[in-house]
């Protein structure tokens, strides 16, 4: 490998790292960042840092501000409004093509997704449990056939992310996703699309009735 390479591949390493970190709150918004700092938690020198820091400032993750420095970005409900219609606009679409036409490779993938996932849920691993919640999501445009869709909601979602951290907080929470998980399945199943759209807004609406709420709990964190 050469040190170009190996160097590309740490700074993807340390972004994905960093990003991660602050979709879970770890590093909740406000908190200033550096690369010093970036290098010191991920174990990489200051270049890779450099270049998380200039992809998440892209993604609006991460601020730069005069006397502050790099500053984690605090959670903007209009940013997350628009991620929230766009990401439902085409996830409803998905849902609906999937009660149509659904691979049955696919559909043997989410029940083994929604396994894990209340065995997360059993266990109170909130990363876990996100993590197959993303890959039901994934899994469900591939099995429709629309495997692209998932690259776009998962790019849009990053602003949606970590209020749904703050908002996933206890084991009536788990319960109720993976009900809403199952809902989607049985429509697709019955290949009724109506069903699969109302169930998919159903399940991508929660957050939005929530927000007011978090907002109120959480001022500190949002814009």
């Amino acid at each position: 490998m050469s040190g170009k390479t190996a160097s590309e591949s740490m700074a993807h390493k340390v972004e994905r790292q960093l990003r991660g970190d602050i979709l879970s709150l770890a590093l909740p918004p406000g908190s200033r960042i550096s690369e010093q700092e970036i290098g010191e938690r991920y174990g990489s020198s200051r270049q890779p840092g450099r270049e998380a820091l200039i992809a998440l400032t892209k993604s609006r993750l991460v601020e730069v501000l005069p006397q502050r420095g790099a500053v984690i970005a605090k959670i903007s409900v209009a940013k997350l409004m628009q991620a929230a219609f766009i990401r439902e606009t085409i996830e409803t679409a998905v849902a609906k093509t999937a009660s149509r036409t659904f691979h049955f490779h696919a559909r043997s993938r989410m029940e083994d997704c929604l396994r894990e996932q209340e065995r997360a849920a059993e266990i109170g691993d909130h990363v876990e449990f996100r993590r197959y919640d993303d890959l039901f999501h994934k899994i469900l445009a591939e099995g429709a056939g629309i495997p692209m869709a998932w690259p776009v909601v998962e790019d849009l979602k990053a602003h949606i992310d970590r209020a749904c951290s703050l908002s996933i907080h206890d084991a009536s929470s788990f319960t109720r996703l993976i009900g809403e998980h199952r809902a989607i399945l049985t429509a697709i199943d019955a290949r009724d699309e109506e069903a699969a759209e109302k169930a998919m807004t159903v399940h991508l609406s929660e957050l939005l009735r929530d927000l007011p709420r978090l907002e109120a709990k959480h001022p500190d964190l949002f814009e």
